[in-house]
């Protein structure tokens, strides 16, 4: 998550949001969001990551990455789902396809 706030001016200048959840409570949440310049949720439940889209894993209880970009109309652009730290999305190749999707209206 750390390049997400790498390139938080980029992502400002191409009008990227980014938020992120977690199913941590709010003090291990803090921890991570400190170090962050966007906002994370805390708590997250089965319901919630039901409700978003996101992967739930039942063994651990816990959500998998999930990675959404949502566009105009709240549709959902693209998205990446994966069980550890490969196929997750690249802050940098996020501004790429924005731009691409820009570009082509």
């Amino acid at each position: 998550m750390d390049g997400f706030s790498d390139i938080q001016k980029q992502l400002d200048d191409i009008g990227v949001q980014i938020v992120a959840a977690s199913v941590d409570p709010i003090d291990k949440a803090q921890e991570v969001s400190d170090s962050l310049n966007f906002p994370v949720g805390f708590g997250i439940t089965k319901e919630i990551a039901d409700t978003i889209g996101s992967w739930w894993e039942e063994r651990r209880q816990i959500i998998q990455p999930s990675e959404f970009i949502i566009g105009e109309g709240n549709k959902v652009i693209a998205s990446s789902y994966s069980d550890g730290p490969l196929g997750r999305m690249d802050a940098a190749d996020i501004i790429k396809l924005i731009t691409f999707l820009e570009s082509k209206k």
